[in-house]
């Protein structure tokens, strides 16, 4: 276990506001910042020059084709330094954590920090849809029972018909989608401290499941960690449906390309028992992320790619309310947060704009 957090209670976002203008550089983060009508309409002309010149389509397509290399570049080169953990969660998600200790309180959005969210806000990557389950998955399922030297695939479909499956005697189950190095499971293991819980994770690049499966933390008795990938619906996932309570998206439903991400939610969303829920926390339209794309970078409507080949889609709460009720969930919570960061020792101001999401698999079937 990791030493616990500086006790007091974490207040979750939209508790700090700025009604002072001469206040602005006493902290880092002010919450729910109004814009003006001026801002909204400059941060409109922004996208609308930035999107006016689309990449050839040839281009695209080998952003699409080499989507696992760009991934597995970017988490050779970082490693597990690039994205803070995120303690912060448990306040914002305080399903993540239905046992914690008290002493464990996680940093609240407020503890973001302007390295985490610069740049990729978390992002992880199985979501860029172009690999297979990968060997180390293969060993992981060939422990749990398995005949020798089948298909990857084959397995995890077998384990979930036959009742035998990793965490199959769980009473409370997490499956985080882009898991990265860990800076969200790790959290979790470290501040749930109910003995039922199991915590599945998976990610897109190899690399990044490298880095889980090898930190000194991980515990194949609390966690399983596996190559998935989540636009192939022939890639079965070693769970059932039916089966998990928490499903988890820290800025990766972005990354998807617009077209495959209804499938993804509705796949996703067949995983959730009745009661279970989906957790979002994902890029806003305007946000500062979005503005600063150069002419050239866009790949269709508020979808961009960067500078070293990843991908990101910029949502609005109405266009995220209809993928997940499309999936049959229900809202429990679509909210914006409009975060105005602040970088005292240079005085400067960075207006972030997020959105973050539960949504509930209905308990019974509606008729």
């Amino acid at each position: 276990m990791a030493a616990p957090c500086e006790p007091g209670e974490r207040r979750p976002f939209g508790r700090r506001l700025l009604t002072d203008p001469s206040r602005l550089f006493q902290h880092n983060a002010w919450d729910n910042v109004e814009w003006s009508e001026e801002q909204e309409a400059s941060a409109r002309s922004k996208v609308q020059e930035n999107s006016s010149q689309l990449l050839p389509q040839d281009k695209q397509e080998e952003y699409e084709v080499n989507a696992k290399k760009y991934w597995d570049d970017f988490y050779k080169i970082h490693e597990n330094g690039f994205f803070k953990d995120r303690h912060w969660l448990f306040t914002e998600f305080p399903e993540l954590a239905p046992h914690r200790n008290s002493s464990q309180n996680g940093d609240s959005v407020h503890g973001f920090s302007n390295k985490e969210e610069s740049k990729k806000e978390g992002l992880g990557s199985c979501e860029i849809c172009h690999c297979s389950l990968e060997t180390r998955t293969e060993r992981q399922l060939n422990l749990i029972k398995s005949p020798p030297g089948g298909h990857t695939e084959e397995l995890a479909a077998q384990k979930s018909s036959d009742g035998h499956y990793p965490g199959a005697a769980a009473s409370y189950r997490i499956l985080e989608v882009g898991c990265g190095a860990g800076n969200t499971v790790f959290p979790i293991l470290q501040t749930n401290n109910d003995p039922g819980l199991f915590v599945y994770c998976c990610d897109f690049s190899t690399a990044a499941v490298d880095l889980v499966q090898n930190n000194a933390e991980y515990d194949s008795s609390r966690c399983f960690a596996f190559v998935h990938d989540l636009c192939n619906d022939q890639s079965p996932f070693p769970m059932p449906e039916e089966s998990l309570d928490i499903v988890i998206l820290i800025f990766v439903l972005s990354a998807i390309l617009p077209e495959k991400m209804q499938c993804i939610v509705t796949r996703l969303s067949r995983l959730l028992k009745p009661g279970g829920m989906i957790l979002l926390r994902d890029y806003g339209r305007y946000d500062l992320a979005q503005l600063r794309f150069k002419k050239g970078q866009c790949l269709s409507d508020n979808f961009y790619v960067r500078g070293d080949g990843t991908r990101v889609y910029f949502f609005t709460q109405d266009e995220l309310d209809h993928l997940f009720t499309t999936a049959g969930l229900e809202k429990v919570q679509n909210l914006i947060d409009r975060r105005l960061q602040v970088n005292r020792g240079k005085q400067m101001t960075m207006y972030r704009v997020w959105i973050q999401c539960k949504y509930c698999k209905p308990s019974t079937l509606q008729p």
